[in-house]
């Protein structure tokens, strides 16, 4: 698949031949390595315009093989190697034909905390580039039997909200809330990936938390989320502000219950964000 430079550090990229023959494999490349791997990808059939946005290709992973070349690879020639994309492929692009097949659909790779965050956000977008309502490829996921999600007074924009939650009084803005969330009154949440619970807290259970000082699943009241990504069953308590104001790209706060990757800020699973805490 072409790609730009922004992300072309990430994957395993290929140099081709006019016949698409691949001559030269580079896993994840850097720096002067990274530039050398730059290709015209206009014989790939992109425009001009496109060829010069997107001058590398990048290997999605995905491969065919005859069965007799496979066992060869892995039993004769090279029998000590431990992974297919980084050391099998690259050494056999210099003995086989290899020849690379342009993909020209839609396609991410969600190996880095940011792509994985962008590919998730990108399904709130009107139309998506993915799309999960088509009938005639219909995409089933695991039946958990939950019961509708309610909403109180809330304004939600260009979001998705799953199954089973618990919505009061909040905001919610370009983000995905994820089975048996709770979001208590005045939450603000914007640009953040919330995957939600495992499992419920009763209105006894968090009555009890709350008068202990202790923190009940979901996020709680006046909280402000951006640019996150909430792990399940996370406990974020009242007034917390998770902004990232100084945006700080790379942080290791682990016994705070988050860190911070290409500037969005991770919430662990199971993380107690405690009442008041300000990123």
């Amino acid at each position: 698949v072409p790609i730009d430079d922004s992300r072309a550090s990430d994957y395993g990229l290929m140099k081709i031949d006019d016949s698409g023959q691949v001559l030269y494999f580079n896993e994840k490349p850097k720096g002067a390595d990274l530039k050398s791997m730059q290709v015209d990808t206009s014989l790939l059939g992109l425009s001009e315009e496109e060829a010069i946005k997107k001058p590398y290709i990048a290997s999605m992973g995905i491969y065919a093989l005859r069965i007799g070349v496979l066992l060869n690879l892995l039993r004769w020639r090279y029998p000590t190697a431990n992974d297919f994309g980084s050391e099998i492929i690259p050494a056999s692009a210099r003995e086989y034909n290899v020849q690379a097949y342009l993909f020209d659909d839609y396609w991410e790779d969600i190996g880095t905390i940011k792509s994985f965050f962008d590919a998730n956000l990108a399904l709130t977008a009107q139309p998506p580039k993915f799309q999960f309502y088509d009938a005639s490829k219909p995409i089933f996921t695991s039946p958990r039997f939950l019961p509708p999600t309610k909403i109180d007074k809330c304004q939600i924009l260009d979001s998705i909200v799953s199954h089973g939650c618990f919505l009061k009084e909040c905001s919610v803005e370009h983000s995905i809330v994820g089975i048996r969330s709770r979001l208590e009154s005045g939450v603000e949440l914007k640009d953040t990936m919330m995957m939600g619970a495992d499992y419920y807290e009763t209105e006894a259970e968090i009555a009890a938390l709350v008068a202990e000082g202790k923190v009940p699943v979901g996020v709680g009241e006046n909280a402000k989320l951006r640019n996150c990504i909430i792990d399940k069953n996370a406990r974020i308590g009242k007034n917390v502000a998770l902004a990232n104001a100084d945006n700080i790209q790379e942080a290791d706060r682990l016994s705070e219950g988050f860190y911070i990757r290409a500037g969005i800020t991770v919430v662990l699973k199971n993380a107690i964000i405690k009442d008041g805490t300000l990123v």
